[in-house]
């Protein structure tokens, strides 16, 4: 993996907050949120937070009775969640590598992450601090994406940006999907110390209100956009169109849907 993949600057965080949060993001978020909540946990740690989709629900469900830290990588999507977030001082925010956490052994009774393992260089280093700060009994929840072949509007993006780069195909879209299969997961997993983990799958048909606004995100909303940028031969709004085409050749016109599948992790620390 490239450091491009893992670069969510510029414009990125509010196309990204905006054109893809309502179609991927959400719903799985409730999910996520839900399963936190239910566990009554007193310190949290999110990884990966982004623009904060998942944290602004987290905020409702648990804070301010539980201490709630939101990190991430970089510091223009973290730039979102917290004006997200603005109303609620006690929440903490930091720029943090989770392949390296700054904190202290067993400070946290829950650490929870949505889409964001696929981009850890090194999951298995991820794995190991997150088990490292969680005190014993506490829990690790994160999600992953399913393959290409039960997320297609995925694979269709895919197929148009190789169509435009035949020679030197752009490779973000590998990168989110990269986690689809779960037994390699668990593997990883227990590579990295854990012992007992469960997955459930979960399936959703979302409704795409507006496939003109998700293809703009789907080319805009994450670091593909700068691999079209770095390659220079190719106006990023033709990929955008195209990308439309695709989606409407796939799914149909407004409004469309879109089948979705994911993974939800959980990991209990002994």
């Amino acid at each position: 993996m490239t450091a491009v993949f893992s670069q969510f600057v510029g414009t990125i965080p509010s196309f990204y907050d905006s054109g893809l949060g309502p179609v991927l993001f959400e719903d799985f978020a409730d999910d996520l949120v839900r399963r936190c909540a239910a566990l009554d946990p007193q310190a949290v740690l999110e990884l990966a937070a982004g623009t904060g989709i998942v944290s602004r629900r987290l905020a409702e469900a648990i804070a301010p009775r539980a201490r709630l830290v939101v990190t991430d990588l970089n510091a223009p999507m973290l730039g979102i969640a917290r004006q997200k977030l603005a109303d609620r001082p006690e929440i903490e925010f930091a720029e943090v590598d989770a392949q390296a956490l700054p904190y202290a052994d067993a400070t946290f009774d829950l650490v929870v992450c949505q889409f964001g393992v696929m981009f850890f260089p090194d999951r298995r280093a991820a794995y190991r601090e997150a088990a490292r700060v969680l005190r014993p009994g506490g829990q690790y929840l994160f999600s992953t994406w399913g393959p290409w072949s039960v997320n297609p509007f995925a694979a269709g993006v895919q197929g148009v940006v190789e169509a435009h780069f035949p020679a030197d195909p752009p490779g973000f879209y590998k990168v989110p999907f990269s986690c689809g299969d779960p037994d390699a997961v668990l593997r990883d997993l227990e590579a990295a110390g854990w012992r007992g983990t469960e997955y459930q799958t979960l399936r959703q048909t979302r409704v795409v209100a507006d496939p003109a606004g998700f293809a703009t995100a789907l080319v805009h909303g994450n670091p593909l956009i700068a691999e079209i940028r770095q390659r220079g031969h190719v106006d990023p709004e033709v990929v955008v169109a195209d990308v439309l085409a695709a989606l409407v050749g796939r799914f149909g016109t407004a409004p469309m849907e879109i089948p979705l599948q994911t993974m939800v992790f959980t990991c209990r620390k002994p």
